[in-house]
């Protein structure tokens, strides 16, 4: 049979690619050598926040005790949360292919490798088959990738599959990579009551972040009693006798009962045929044109083609793609600013340029205004007021927003719009801010005094 399109990966962007292509009346194979869902719900966004949502209340309560006003102990079932998380996971890979038969979508499960011309060979539990295709879009999504001597044993050393796929919680934990995934896991484990190590080569925690966004960070979580190593160099990482030892460049060794590597992730291209097809690969991600082409009838979406390795974005390239192979869409892909968010508490959400970017972009006019989470009265009611909401300007309009706090990923989507919209100061008071509320920390950074970025 020939598809008008075939789609490789059935992760957040090639779902939706699925989905949208059949809602335009395209004959859709989805193809998927593991779990409908991809990294995203199977392996990462979703089990994590379950994890962080279920033991949300032990912060909770750890804040308001300090504030002297509550006392007690939140203890959260560790094999039942996990029970709980494969359960959710399930329905909802259920839910997905249900969508995918009632669309038509042709579900081929199996490893899928361009074959020639138009042709992608799936090798499928009941043996090869060979979808033909008129438009084929990459989504394969990306793995986890290791630096020499850090590479994962399943015993002691883990990546982040393996540490979401626990089935106990450790007592000691080092992570490796100061990232988001890394923080993220960190602050679950440190609930649980586990001792946390962090370590760095960057000078800072979550080092792709404003400056003073780590170092907000990087004070609570001296605070919490974890130890930040940063500018240090992982030798390797090992099991002996049943713990994880590492070991810096200086020879010195930190042991604990886990260690977590989370130092990147990079695309799935291996073994899929792909320069065979005239499919150029940089690094091993796709290159892809102003339409995210990757050759003639090829297109490449999400973490495959490098340009952004998040969940929603690969959501707004599979749309845009699948419009314009259904003739619905020909200028070049603009997604406008694309928000990204730390989970927990605290977290970070940012938005459009930061204020480095701006000032490179013109520093004449690039200026920065800035709120507190300790004014806000939802901040104050949670005992949680570390932190600050950051608005970035250039030209007299809204370029970037940043914050840093509990619950500051309620921010995302006000932030996204205003920063899309361009606000000037004339803007601010066209939009009412509901009292009490966080969005109103938006609305003081806002309106507060602006200093130029230096």
């Amino acid at each position: 049979m020939t598809y008008d399109l075939v789609v490789i990966g059935a992760g957040p962007g090639g779902f939706d690619a699925a989905v949208a292509a059949a809602g335009y009346g395209l004959k859709t194979a989805l193809v998927e050598k593991d779990f409908l869902g991809g990294t995203c719900l199977n392996r990462g966004c979703i089990p994590t926040k379950l994890w962080l949502g279920a033991t949300s209340a032990i912060d909770e309560l750890r804040n308001q005790a300090k504030m002297k006003v509550a006392s007690g102990e939140v203890v959260v079932d560790f094999p039942a949360l996990q029970a709980r998380v494969q359960k959710h996971l399930s329905g909802t890979r259920k839910a997905m292919a249900m969508q995918l038969k009632k669309l038509g979508v042709d579900l081929v499960e199996g490893f899928g490798k361009l074959t020639g011309e138009g042709k992608v060979t799936v090798d499928t539990a009941d043996g090869e088959q060979v979808l033909e295709y008129k438009n084929l879009i990459l989504a394969s999504g990306s793995k986890p990738i290791f630096f020499p001597g850090l590479e994962p044993d399943g015993e002691c050393v883990l990546d982040s599959d393996m540490f979401l796929a626990q089935e106990t919680m450790p007592s000691s934990l080092i992570v490796v990579g100061a990232g988001f995934i890394g923080l993220e896991m960190a602050q679950v484990a440190h609930r649980f009551g586990a001792k946390i190590t962090v370590i760095d080569a960057m000078d800072r925690v979550a080092p792709l972040e404003d400056p003073e966004v780590s170092s907000a960070l990087h004070s609570v979580f001296k605070r919490w009693k974890w130890d930040v190593l940063l500018e240090q160099r992982v030798a390797g990482v090992t099991t002996v006798d049943g713990q994880g030892v590492l070991t810096l460049d200086n020879r010195e060794k930190i042991t604990a009962d886990k260690i977590l590597v989370t130092v990147g992730r990079g695309p799935v291209t291996d073994g899929m045929g792909l320069a065979e097809a005239g499919v150029e690969l940089l690094f091993n991600k796709v290159k892809v044109d102003e339409h995210l082409q990757a050759a003639p009838n090829i297109y490449a979406i999400g973490d495959v083609n490098g340009e952004i390795q998040l969940a929603h974005a690969a959501a707004h390239q599979a749309h845009y793609v699948a419009a314009r192979i259904a003739g619905k869409a020909d200028t070049p892909y603009a997604p406008g600013p694309v928000p990204s968010v730390l989970y927990g508490s605290p977290e970070v959400m940012r938005v459009g340029l930061m204020p480095n970017e701006a000032f490179l972009m013109d520093f004449d006019t690039a200026e920065v205004s800035k709120a507190p989470l300790a004014a806000n009265p939802m901040a104050q009611a949670h005992a949680a007021t570390q932190g600050f909401v950051k608005v970035v300007w250039s030209g007299g309009k809204v370029v970037g927003v940043t914050a840093v706090g509990h619950d500051v990923s309620r921010l995302t989507l006000g932030a996204t719009l205003i920063v899309e919209q361009g606000w000037t100061e004339e803007d601010v008071h066209k939009t009412i801010f509901s009292h009490p509320s966080l969005d109103e920390s938006l609305l003081m950074a806002l309106k507060a005094e602006r200093t130029k970025v230096q």
